[in-house]
């Protein structure tokens, strides 16, 4: 008789009790994984510090970009020509890919039939996952001997432009074909029945109301170029000089660190140590960049 008395189901009260459970369970461990990832980028930080600081205390941060030149069995450790032609290489494939970027984000979302633009937007997915020793790959056999016909010798800073532009397309498209995703549908509206044209409506309307996650795609494009190793080792012909034009040889930061690193010893290693603590400074400069551009587009937002 006690078991038929029995609710066939637990009270109101327990399983309410579960469920907050539950959720203090969920957010515990998302803390712990936030914090986790924070503690690993400030230990990669202090390691950095660490291991470069006694180079760095010998004499002072602005050596790195005053010394001679890069000689580090001299003690000479000029990083100028490097941090340059990283900046460069950055800068260039940003002003190649963010045009076809914006095309390729305007097109699928406002002239494409869907099935079109579905198909193109899985192409372009599936093309962000290629590793990159496969651009690389790509780069010397077709982007470096077509720079050489026009002047060699073919790896050059031109050539880590246009493959590296390619790498990061799928990144700055993607993400700027969903900051246009989210421009309210009622702006396209208004401007129809005032009897704006769609070309004029996507210039002058769209475009300038994702201006603020279009930005943000192309800092987050600029970081993931100028951390860039592979592609810039195997086509841009890792000479260390102050590039005169687009078809010279350059090396960078990232080039240098993975080239040097397996025989460098003493200060030569500590040097390579200050390198990456460089582009540490860079990334997080970019990233903190793309926060405040992401932070001012929702504090102007309607």
């Amino acid at each position: 008789m006690s078991a038929i008395l029995e609710p066939p189901f637990p009270p109101a009260s327990m399983s309410r009790q579960a469920a907050r459970l539950q959720v203090m369970a969920f957010w515990t461990v998302m803390a712990c994984l936030a914090i986790a990832g924070t503690l690993i980028v400030l230990l990669i930080a202090g390691f950095l510090v660490r291991e470069s600081w006694p180079l760095i205390s010998e004499a002072g941060p602005l050596r790195f970009l005053t010394d001679a030149g890069w000689w580090p069995r001299d003690g000479s450790f000029n990083m100028s020509p490097m941090i340059l032609a990283s900046l460069l290489l950055t800068l260039g494939a940003l002003v190649i890919a963010t045009p076809l970027s914006l095309v390729f984000a305007t097109f699928t979302c406002f002239v494409a039939p869907p099935w079109l633009a579905n198909g193109m937007r899985v192409l372009v997915e599936a093309s962000a996952a290629v590793p990159t020793v496969v651009y690389g790959l790509w780069g010397i056999t077709v982007i470096v001997p077509l720079v050489n016909q026009i002047s060699p010798p073919g790896s050059s800073l031109l050539a880590g432009m246009i493959v590296v532009a390619v790498m990061i397309f799928p990144t700055i498209a993607m993400l700027s074909r969903s900051a246009l995703q989210t421009v309210p549908p009622g702006y396209a509206q208004a401007a129809s029945a005032l009897g704006v044209s769609n070309a004029q409506t996507v210039l002058r309307i769209v475009l300038p109301a994702a201006k603020h996650g279009i930005v943000s795609a192309m800092i987050l494009g600029a970081a993931r170029a100028i951390g860039e190793t592979m592609v810039v080792l195997m086509v841009c012909g890792n000479i260390v000089q102050v590039p005169k034009s687009l078809f010279e040889p350059v090396r960078t930061l990232t080039a240098n660190i993975a080239l040097e690193m397996p025989y460098a010893m003493g200060d030569h290693r500590a040097s390579l140590f200050v390198a990456g603590l460089v582009m540490l400074i860079l990334v997080s400069a970019l990233v903190a960049l793309g926060e405040w551009v992401g932070a001012t587009g929702q504090r102007s937002a309607p």
